[in-house]
């Protein structure tokens, strides 16, 4: 599966999950990170979980799995690491206080509706 369709597919999972405020940011051109970033927020701890499980499920189910996960447990920030593609799901005050589209600036924002 190429970045592109992986990115669609995180972003249908987190809009069933009603993620808030998903942003992509293309940084195949500044970074060897990946090609994406795609950044969401939940309202609540719960929320934010519930995100990160259903991209891991639907992501599961076609094979592929993430290389690694952080902060899961306490929910604050996610960073799911799938190569290509980082997906980033923040509680509202991580998501500002770390405000990772401002630090990552340089990479091109796409509408998440542009992938699909």
């Amino acid at each position: 599966m190429d970045s592109k369709e992986m990115a669609k597919k995180i972003i249908a999972a987190m809009e069933d999950k009603k993620a808030v405020d998903i942003r992509v940011l293309d940084i195949g051109e500044i970074s060897s990170l990946g090609d994406y970033f795609i950044i969401a927020s939940g309202n609540n701890q719960n929320q934010v979980q519930a995100i990160a499980d259903e991209v891991d499920e639907r992501l599961g189910r076609e094979g592929v799995n993430p290389r690694q996960v952080e902060g899961y447990p306490n929910a604050n920030w996610v960073l799911m690491d799938y190569g290509d593609v980082i997906v980033h799901v923040f509680d509202a005050e991580n998501r500002l206080y770390y405000d990772l589209e401002r630090i990552w600036k340089d990479g091109k924002s796409i509408d998440p509706q542009e992938l699909k």
